[in-house]
């Protein structure tokens, strides 16, 4: 079976992003014409960007199908980051909100979320993405070997691929989050704790530490599968190997 890919955005719709760039309030700060223009340019490259790198991920996908009779990635999420979200973002940092500093400071613009089914997959995957000759790896943090103190676990990559332009290649960051289903369903729980519930702070607090022995238990059950699996498919192993960074 075939990855399922899922776009959480529509493509470039240039009106809607002129509109939003003209409303949105910065003080004293205003976009003109130029500005706008680089900035739809701008979300058209990040876009190329990410889908190279999901075509790259289905073609792996494919190949492990064909090698090892297992599909590793359960399905994929694409997501670009919406104008409100950069330029709030942007204003957190204290940055000027302008298209050179999305370039130079903002680096999950374009956003990939792979699911796989096993822990091996996802440094198996990662490990042969990164290994692609045209691809440059700038960041890695593994949450998966180094969990978040909230039990978090996932392997964030930021990679550059280049996307071949009349001008020439423009290699662009994408950062890709690969985990596998259990650390995805937990991670999403733990995101609508967070962000999206108005639960008392002693209730808070206490689904915080149930969600935190859930991702224990849920890594313990995770390891025993993985070895169950490893048994009957002998599929590639490399396990804890975190993709090389070369910058």
């Amino acid at each position: 079976m075939d990855a399922v890919i899922l776009d959480r955005h529509s493509r470039i719709n240039t009106s809607e992003i002129q509109a939003r760039l003209k409303t949105i309030d910065l003080g004293d700060q205003r976009f003109d014409m130029d500005e706008v223009g680089r900035f739809i340019d701008m979300m058209q490259v990040y876009e190329g960007a990410m889908y190279e790198i999901s075509t790259k991920l289905e073609i792996l996908d494919d190949e492990f199908q064909v090698r090892f009779a297992h599909d590793p990635i359960h399905h994929m999420e694409r997501r670009l980051k919406s104008v409100n979200s950069i330029i709030g973002k942007l204003d957190r940092k204290g940055l000027p909100v302008t298209v050179k500093s999305v370039r130079d400071n903002l680096f999950d613009v374009a956003g990939i979320r792979v699911i796989c089914n096993y822990r091996d997959d996802v440094y198996s995957v990662s490990n042969y993405l990164s290994a692609q000759s045209d691809i440059q790896v700038l960041r890695v943090k593994d949450y998966i070997k180094n969990p978040k103190v909230n039990g978090y676990r996932s392997l964030h990559v930021i990679y550059a691929v280049p996307v071949f332009l009349s001008s020439g290649p423009h290699y662009t960051p994408v950062e890709v989050q690969f985990r596998t289903i259990a650390m995805d369903y937990w991670a999403s729980l733990e995101h609508a704790l967070r962000y999206k519930t108005d639960l008392p702070d002693a209730k808070l607090s206490e689904h915080s530490q149930t969600l935190l022995d859930c991702a224990r238990s849920l890594q313990n059950i995770e390891v025993q599968m993985q070895n169950i699996h490893r048994d009957i498919n002998g599929a590639p192993r490399m396990e804890g190997q975190s993709p090389a960074t070369d910058a």
